[in-house]
């Protein structure tokens, strides 16, 4: 009878230390998995396949412009959202109203910050991209309550960026320890893969405790691993964050924007987040 309920409470233990902790601050639904948790079968928490023909207000929020490399011409303008047949586009344009906005372009981005982060899982986003000279269509992931500092001490996860008409996406990681210290090299906080830009790709990570793992089309692409003794300057990547997918325009890293090629689009088929 003893070794029964041992059994038992080693078995209820074990079922505890492998749920997800879903939990809510205000209206930020957020969710962490257990460390303890091994890789089992993903199970979906959250997606969104735009069904509906207005974008989901309760998940997402348009992109205000900011004062970042990436967020000079963002905006809420609807002219750079739209949502046909279950996807959702996020378009770059040539601001043709420069006495209400003196910036030149305008461009689209949507996040779920304040409204859904998670702490270790499973991403994946399933979109098209289009070319264009000046275009930074970008799919990432910031902290959502900057647990060890403002950016980039809090650290930064690019899950998706393109340049221009590039045959290939790059995906990096941002920290205290690769931006201000400048180990970039020490493990490599980033790489890149060849993708056909022409058609529709899966682009994900996955996210534990030790390593984040990069993929394209569910291929392992690239990992950035946790260092041995390693604290929050290398790895801050243990508190939830929030996801931004936006198409940007223009900025030191791309370049600049020939207007010829506008407009310009990422188109978002759908987004689930796994744990």
């Amino acid at each position: 009878m003893n070794k029964y309920y041992w059994l038992l409470f080693f078995l209820i233990v074990t079922t505890i230390g492998c749920k997800t902790n879903l939990h809510k601050i205000g209206s930020l639904d957020i969710s962490v998995l257990n460390k303890e948790r091994e890789k089992k079968d993903w199970q979906i928490i959250w997606q969104d396949s735009f069904g509906s023909s207005k974008l989901d207000t309760s998940k997402w929020t348009r992109i205000s412009p900011n004062t970042a490399d990436w967020g000079k011409h963002m905006t809420t303008d609807s002219q750079c959202y739209d949502i046909v047949d279950g996807k959702l586009y996020l378009k770059g344009i040539v601001n043709k109203d420069t006495l209400s906005d003196s910036i030149p372009f305008l461009t689209g981005g949507v996040s779920t910050k304040g409204k859904f982060s998670f702490q270790y899982g499973k991403i994946e986003i399933h979109a098209k991209l289009e070319c264009a000279e000046g275009a930074w269509p970008a799919i990432w992931m910031l902290p959502q309550e900057n647990k060890f500092g403002s950016w980039p001490n809090s650290g930064e996860i690019d899950i998706m960026e393109h340049l221009n008409s590039d045959s290939i996406i790059y995906q990096t990681i941002h920290s205290n320890y690769t931006k201000v210290l400048g180990k970039e090299n020490n493990p490599p906080h980033g790489g890149t893969c060849s993708v056909d830009i022409s058609a529709f790709n899966t682009y994900g990570m996955e996210w534990y405790p030790d390593k984040l793992v990069f993929t394209v089309n569910g291929i392992k692409s690239f990992v950035y691993p946790k260092l041995k003794g390693a604290n929050s300057s290398q790895w801050p990547y243990d508190e939830p964050f929030y996801i931004l997918i936006d198409q940007q325009l223009g900025g030191s890293w791309v370049g600049k924007v020939n207007i010829d090629d506008l407009p310009v689009q990422m188109i978002v088929d759908w987004i689930k987040v796994y744990q």
